[in-house]
């Protein structure tokens, strides 16, 4: 999430402290809004662990086809 953060800060011109704010509240929205399953895995692929990814990827296209 880290990086993230960093490139929100960067291409906005916000401090970084902003950035995290804002980059949080966008997740809390997603998870809110995505299926649990997929919901659950959005942390473990900002932390860097895309093993998950594909499975992410088949769910979402299921939401949209």
């Amino acid at each position: 999430m880290d990086e993230l953060v960093k490139m929100v800060a960067d291409k906005v011109g916000i401090s970084e402290t902003q950035a995290k704010q804002a980059v949080e509240t966008v997740l809390d929205f997603l998870k809110d809004k995505l299926p649990e399953p997929i919901a659950g895995q959005l942390d473990a692929v900002l932390d860097g662990d895309v093993s998950g990814l594909g499975d992410l990827a088949g769910g979402l296209g299921k939401l949209f086809g």
